[in-house]
């Protein structure tokens, strides 16, 4: 009796087990269900607010907007209008910041169009986000749903359409009125309300408050409680919008700002202090068809056949010519402001040895690229044996876009970096470098004077 007893509870015991281990199988196949199917959308899905995650798809299957329907304003989303926004690297980091307070708001982020900003051409069109940036593993990695503008707005709608949205640069930069105006392509009206003080006085130390990047926090505390900042009495009100001449407090569903270009103090730290690069910067995967073309450059550029294994090689960004702005300012000749080529040369030369010695690898190869123009310059970067990429034939190939593109995979494809400080290009290239356990250097300069970089 006494064994039966014994054995009866063991087999209790068992299926217990065998219980548990079945729900956890379970659930865990239900919650990859449920993402498949969410993703499988085509990313038409939103996250709404209230108790729970629920995904809601626009009435029209491919999730667009048709001419004035405001089905986007129904969800709960995040999207800036792109008012004044840099070259690539900058809207590069725009949007690496409206993920990230997508998902510390958990709502779903609205990806603008690359605009075409210094970039050479006329009637360059615009460049969605999905074809320069691989979104579905983007979505994977992040397990977070990211909409593109073309998902919410028909971009050949010529109807204009009123928006309540935040002023954040006008009042951190003290912009004119011309700098609440969204450009034309947009097709939007906007009315802005200057963000609340509170946004500002959040940040409470002399270094925060200059240091932009920490605006973050107080912008993803504006998202969340939206509402709430509407409706204080001390807001200051909303400025009419340039067309319809109307007023609309910030929109409740739909957060939208003037800027989000934040965050490159903590960007060029030495250390992985970016939470916006650690959590969705170094999941922006390039395309698969931007990474083949760049792999066919790169070995033409260093003389390889077609099909050949491309070696180790190391990268270098100068950045020069618009620098001289700042040269000009402080009355500095350029022959002076700017670091030699031998300040890289010497980078390049400490790279080669730590990552021999850390990995045993001979990356003797250089590619360098530059906005510098001037043949001399060129020639004595040419006589120490590195080769730089010709795009003489990549915009008529390719498209106007293409030679900045392809140099930014080259970059971020090296064993090794060598880059210009406080060059957006360079910033994010030293970023994509390290997160592969690539070894990353910047060449720093004040007032003509080069200094050791550091690392990655």
């Amino acid at each position: 009796m006494l064994m039966l007893a014994q054995k009866a509870w063991q087999l209790k015991h068992w299926i217990i087990a065998l219980v548990i281990l079945q729900a956890v199988v379970c659930t865990f196949f239900l919650q990859s269900r449920l993402w498949e199917v969410a993703h499988s959308q085509c990313a038409p899905a939103f996250i709404e607010n209230g108790p729970g995650v629920q995904y809601t798809a626009f009435g029209d299957p491919r999730g667009r907007r048709r001419g004035s329907e405001k089905t986007y304003e129904r969800t709960s989303s995040i999207s800036p209008p792109g008012l004044r926004m840099g070259g690539v690297t900058n809207q590069v980091i725009e949007f690496m910041n409206l993920i990230y307070l997508a998902r510390l708001t958990e709502r779903v982020p609205i990806v603008p169009r690359f605009r075409p900003v210094h970039i050479e051409g006329d009637n360059v069109s615009h460049v969605d986000f999905s074809n320069v940036f691989d979104l579905p593993r983007l979505q994977n990695e992040l397990r977070t749903p990211i909409l593109e503008w073309r998902d919410v707005k028909d971009v050949a709608s010529d109807i204009f359409e009123d928006l309540g949205c935040w002023d954040i640069q006008h009042k951190t930069w003290k912009a004119d009125s011309n700098f609440l105006e969204p450009p034309a392509d947009l097709h939007l009206d906007i009315s802005y309300t200057p963000a609340p003080m509170w946004v500002f006085t959040a940040l409470r130390t002399p270094t925060e408050r200059n240091d932009r990047s920490m605006l973050l926090w107080p912008l993803a505390s504006l998202i969340a409680f939206n509402k709430r900042a509407t409706s204080l009495e001390v807001l200051p009100k909303p400025v009419l919008s340039p067309i319809h001449q109307t007023v609309h407090p910030p929109d409740d569903h739909l957060f939208c700002t003037n800027k989000l270009y934040f965050g490159l103090h903590l960007l060029e730290s030495a250390q992985d202090l970016s939470p916006a690069w650690q959590d969705v910067g170094r999941h922006m995967h390039w395309t698969p068809a931007l990474d083949e073309i760049a792999a066919k450059h790169t070995r033409q550029t260093l003389g390889l056949e077609p099909e050949a294994e491309i070696p180790p090689y190391i990268a270098v960004h100068v950045r020069r010519r618009d620098f001289s702005i700042w040269c000009n300012i402080d009355r500095i000749p350029l022959d002076k402001c700017f670091p030699p080529v031998s300040a890289y040369e010497r980078q390049v030369h400490a790279i080669q040895i730590q990552i021999f010695e850390d990995k045993g690898v001979s990356a003797d190869r250089v590619i360098i690229t530059s906005d510098e123009r001037d043949p001399e310059w060129w020639e004595s970067v040419l006589e120490l044996g590195w080769v730089s990429p010709d795009h003489s034939q990549t915009a008529e190939v390719h498209g106007p876009w293409y030679p900045i593109f392809i140099d930014a995979v080259i970059h971020g494809a090296a064993e090794g970096f060598v880059g210009t400080d406080t060059s957006t290009v360079s910033i994010l290239a030293r970023r994509r470098v390290s997160s592969r356990g690539g070894v990353a250097e910047m060449v720093t300069w004040v007032a003509g004077r080069e200094r050791e970089g550091s690392g990655a």
